[in-house]
């Protein structure tokens, strides 16, 4: 903000103002440092952080609630969750077996958060409390070692399909095809698994800004939280067994989705951006009262 003010006082821009505008990929906590009441504009996900923000003084005509932006694959896909499994011919095009109960397992990019005792986890249980009606995903992202610790012990896990999958860019479609996913509290796969419907067990967090995320899935009722490899497999387990309260989790996770926020939060920079002549400059008397 700063540099921007010194450049429209030099006339060095192209434009005599340039707006200036926030977007918040946090959930439901946020660091202070995301809000400022200078910014034209700042976009949040939620309605706790638009109380947040209004807390720490941005005016509520500066800010826009739209959701999390998320990957084009999910954009407008609340038309797909309406009939949230996929077909027989998309379940066998991602080598799953189609009729089956489907827990997909997220490991990030990284393939991080002790996703081998939860893949085992959730086979056994599945394995022994459904046998040969389950099947787990597990997605190990760039992890190549848990790739292959996890195929080289797939069989052992009794009667339940086990896929195991490195980097994809493919999770819309997973997650299409699955009854629940379990991941760290991250809040772009919260938002995507939202968008797709999808009951979330969340396995860990990052001290801080992934905290508050817990409380976002509990608190609106599409899912849970359990640190324990035995508890997710447990719990995830008896989600599968239960068809009503998956389609009702469903429906919540769908209730709190965004899956046109990418493109409101695009139209509204555009949109401030073609305004920018009618906006004060940044140190005008106008601009500092509008920030107060």
């Amino acid at each position: 903000l700063r540099v921007l003010r010194r450049m429209e006082r030099q006339r060095v821009l192209s434009r005599p103002r340039v707006p200036f505008c926030t977007v918040v990929t946090d959930l439901a906590t946020a660091h202070p440092a995301w809000f400022h009441s200078r910014v034209d504009a700042t976009f949040v996900p939620s309605d706790r952080l638009f109380n947040h923000a209004r807390r720490r003084g941005i005016p509520a005509e500066r800010l826009r609630l739209h959701g999390l932006p998320t990957r084009k694959a999910f954009w407008r896909g609340e038309r797909d969750a309406k009939h949230r499994k996929a077909s027989e011919a998309e379940t066998k095009a991602l080598n799953l077996k189609p009729g089956k109960s489907t827990v997909l397992v997220i490991g990030g990019g990284d393939g991080a958060g002790g996703i081998y005792n939860i893949v085992e986890a959730c086979a056994k249980q599945l394995a022994t409390e459904c046998p040969g009606q389950g099947q787990v995903v597990a997605l190990c992202g760039k992890n190549g070692a848990l790739v292959s610790k996890l195929e080289a012990a797939r069989g052992a896990w009794g009667e339940v399909h086990v896929e195991v999958r490195g980097f994809t860019n493919k999770v819309s479609e997973y997650m299409h095809a699955a009854d629940c996913v379990v991941t760290k509290a991250g809040p772009g796969t919260i938002a995507e698994a939202a968008i797709r419907g999808l009951p979330t067990m969340l396995s860990s967090y990052l001290p801080g800004q992934e905290y508050g995320n817990i409380a976002f899935v509990v608190d609106n009722g599409f899912g849970g939280y359990n640190c324990s490899p035995k508890g997710i497999a447990e719990t995830v387990c008896s989600w599968c067994k239960d068809e009503a309260l998956l389609e009702s989790m469903s429906e919540r996770a769908l209730a709190v989705a965004h899956s046109d926020a990418t493109l409101k939060i695009a139209e509204d920079v555009l949109l401030l951006a073609d305004a920018s002549k009618d906006l004060p400059l940044r140190g005008s008397k106008e601009q500092r009262s509008q920030g107060a």
